[in-house]
């Protein structure tokens, strides 16, 4: 199983006024090369537009956890997370540097919030 993506598209990660990025363009060319869910709001809106890249079966069993990525606002910075995807994604192959850029820790969530509540991973 790939690795697959998840992208925020609620609130202010959906919204060009808050951001200037194609959002259907960038979730379709993720979508190219690995399975792509769109989720409601992330809880990190600070961060739009948020990508996380989930790790495949194969990352995972190396010891990967999602990454979590921010600010993923222009066609170039899609087209290295759309790259590093195309490679394998965590655990398997190795984040491209300028991605360093975009990582980011998000804030634990309270049990109110979680998966069922508001859309999260």
């Amino acid at each position: 199983m790939p690795c697959r993506v998840v992208v925020c598209r609620d609130c202010c990660c959906g919204s060009p006024e808050v951001t200037a990025t194609d959002h259907a363009a960038q979730t379709a060319r993720l979508g190219e090369e690995a399975p792509v869910r769109v989720s409601t709001c992330l809880d990190v809106c600070d961060q739009a537009n948020v990508i996380v890249v989930q790790p495949s079966a194969a990352g995972r069993a190396a010891g990967a956890r999602p990454v979590w990525l921010g600010l993923v606002n222009d066609p170039a910075a899609t087209e290295d997370v759309a790259a590093w995807v195309r490679a394998g994604g965590p655990g398997v192959a190795r984040r491209p540097e300028i991605l360093d850029l975009h990582v980011f820790t998000p804030p634990r969530r309270r049990a109110s919030s979680g998966p069922s509540s508001r859309g999260g991973l």
